[in-house]
C-alpha cells in the first residue's frame, strides 16, 4: 500500500475563504515496503496518487489542549465537544472542528485538536477532488523529534547517585541539591521540555502581510512549530527573533531547536528565504530532514479526520462519479451489446426452431397423408410407426413378450421359479421375487446388457423393468 505524505501550509488569516488557494506542496511518496519512490514539490492537481494520503497540518492552524470528556460516543460526543472548549476559544466553537485523540493521557484526560472547520473542509475537499480518497491528517507538532535525554557530568564532590539527567539544550550542569531543596523540587510541577522546529519561511499572500514584511527591512518571517509533550502550538516570527522568542516562551524549560532541511524544491539560492539565509539568523538549530519529519507522520496515530471528515473511500460524491464516468459508460455499453446480442441469437434460434418444426410436419404429412391435425409431429410419428409395426405383426420393444424375453435372459443365476408375481401395464414389467430369493447386485447389469433397465422399489421390493432404448 503506497503512502503520500504532504506538508500543508498554514491558513493566512488575512485572506477570505472565497480566495483560499493551496500553493505547491512538498511531498514524499513511499511504496508499500516503506522505500521512497518520489520526493518533490507539486501543485495539488499534479500530486502522485497513493493508497493513503497523510496530511501534516500546520501548527498555527491547530489548538491542542487536554480536557476531561463525558462518557459519550459518536454524534453525542460531537455535540458535546463545543461546550467543553468554548471557555478556551475566542472563535465560535460551533465553527470549529474538534478531534479527539484516541489515546488517553495519564491523568484520565484526552487530547483535543481544534481547527477551523471551513479551512479543514477546504483542505479535505480539495484533496478528495484531486483523487485522494483515503485521507489522514496529523498535527505537525506530533511529527517533531522527541527531546533527547542526556546525563550531565558530575560536579566536583558529587557522587554518581547524585547526577541527574537533563535534556539537550539545558544550560550547564546541575549540582546536588540539599535535602530541603530536593524536597521542594520534588513538590514542584515537572518541567515539560520544549521541542521547536523552524519549518521554513512564511509564504505571504495578503497585502497587509506584504507591507509588514517590507517594514522588517528584508528579514524573513519563519514558521515555528513548538511541541510541549503532547501539546503544541505554532506562530510566525522574524528569523532574527527566533532564539529570543523561544527563550521567552520556554522559561526554565530546556529547548531543543531544529530547522527543516532537505525540503523538496528548496534548493540553495540567493533569496532571503533560502535555507542558508535562514540558518544565518537562527542559531543552535539541528538539521531536521523533511523525509524524517514525513516518516514520523506515519507513526502518529492521532487522525484529525473524524466525525464528518472521516475517510470514506467508497462515498459516491461528484468527484467519484466524474472519475468513474468512463468505466460506467463502458459497463452500460457492454450491457446494451449483451442485450442486443442475446435478442439477435434468440431470433436466429427461433427461426431455426420454426424451420425444424416445418420439416417435421411435412415429413409426417408426406408419410401419413391421412393425418388431419398436427399437434406434436414427433409423438404422432412415433405412434403411427408403432401402429404399423403392430399391424405387421412385429413385437414392440415395450411389449410384454419382449420384456419377458429380456428378463428370462437376465435371470441366471437366479432360479426361474423364484418369481412370485409378474405384472405388465403401461409398457413396463413389474417383477416380485419370493422372499427367500436374494437378488444379486449384478442383476441390473445383466438387464442393461439385454437392452432393459431395472429399478427396485425399496417400499414394496418390486422390480420395475422397462425398455432401455
Amino acid at each position: 500500500m503506497s503512502t503520500l505524505i504532504v506538508l500543508l501550509p498554514p491558513r493566512d488569516p488575512a485572506v477570505p475563504s472565497q480566495e483560499w488557494q493551496l500553493p505547491e506542496l512538498p511531498f514524499v511518496l513511499l511504496d508499500k515496503t516503506g522505500h521512497t519512490q518520489r520526493a518533490g514539490r507539486s501543485a495539488l492537481a499534479l500530486l502522485p496518487r497513493a493508497s493513503v494520503a497523510v496530511l501534516m497540518v500546520a501548527a498555527r492552524d491547530l489548538l491542542l489542549m487536554p480536557a476531561t470528556l463525558p462518557p459519550l460516543r459518536g454524534p453525542k460526543l460531537r455535540q458535546a465537544l463545543p461546550n467543553i472548549v468554548e471557555d478556551q476559544l475566542i472563535q465560535d466553537p460551533q465553527t470549529c472542528h474538534i478531534a479527539v485523540d484516541p489515546q488517553a493521557l495519564g491523568d484520565g484526560r484526552q487530547l483535543l485538536a481544534i481547527v477551523d472547520r471551513g479551512w479543514f473542509r477546504f483542505i479535505c475537499e480539495a484533496f478528495t477532488a484531486a483523487g485522494h480518497r483515503s485521507l489522514r491528517a496529523v498535527p505537525v507538532t506530533h511529527c517533531l523529534p522527541q527531546a533527547p535525554v542526556i546525563e550531565t557530568p558530575a560536579s566536583v564532590g558529587e557522587t554518581a547517585d547524585a547526577r541527574e539527567p537533563v535534556l539537550a539544550g539545558a544550560a550547564g550542569g546541575v549540582n546536588a541539591l540539599p535535602d530541603a531543596a530536593s524536597a521542594a523540587a520534588s513538590e514542584a510541577p515537572p518541567v515539560v521540555p520544549m521541542v521547536a522546529a523552524v519549518l521554513g519561511a512564511v509564504v505571504q499572500t495578503a497585502p497587509a502581510l506584504l507591507l509588514e514584511g517590507a517594514v522588517e527591512s528584508g528579514v524573513p518571517r519563519v514558521e515555528l512549530a513548538i511541541a510541549r509533550g503532547v501539546q503544541g502550538e505554532g506562530l510566525a516570527a522574524p528569523a532574527n527573533a527566533v532564539n529570543a522568542t523561544l527563550a521567552a516562551l520556554a522559561g526554565a524549560a530546556p529547548v531543543s531547536l531544529y530547522m527543516l532541511t532537505e525540503v523538496p524544491g528548496n534548493e540553495p539560492g540567493s533569496s532571503a528565504t533560502s535555507p542558508a539565509r535562514l540558518a544565518a539568523h537562527v542559531h543552535g538549530a539541528s538539521p531536521l530532514p523533511f523525509e524524517q519529519l514525513a516518516r514520523r507522520a506515519l507513526e502518529c496515530r492521532f487522525d484529525l479526520c473524524q466525525f464528518e471528515f472521516a475517510s470514506q473511500p467508497w462515498r459516491l460524491d461528484r468527484a467519484t462519479l466524474r472519475r468513474l464516468r468512463l468505466p460506467i459508460l463502458l459497463a452500460v455499453a457492454a450491457l446494451v451489446v449483451a442485450v442486443i446480442g442475446a435478442n439477435v441469437q434468440w431470433l436466429m434460434l427461433s427461426r431455426q426452431r420454426d424451420a425444424i418444426n416445418t420439416q417435421m410436419t411435412e415429413l409426417l404429412l408426406n408419410t401419413f397423408p391421412k393425418t388431419t391435425v398436427v399437434l406434436d409431429a414427433p409423438d404422432q410419428m412415433a405412434r403411427q410407426v408403432q401402429q404399423l409395426r403392430v399391424a405387421a405383426g412385429e413385437l414392440s420393444p415395450e411389449d410384454f413378450l419382449s420384456l419377458a424375453d429380456g428378463l428370462a435372459r437376465s435371470l441366471s443365476p437366479l432360479p426361474v421359479n423364484g418369481i412370485a408375481a409378474l405384472d405388465y401395464h403401461d409398457h413396463r414389467l413389474e417383477v416380485t421375487f419370493k422372499p427367500e430369493i436374494k437378488v444379486d447386485p449384478d442383476f441390473a447389469k445383466r438387464l442393461e446388457r439385454n437392452g432393459l433397465t431395472g429399478a427396485i422399489d425399496s417400499n414394496t421390493g418390486k422390480w420395475t423393468i422397462r425398455n432401455g432404448q
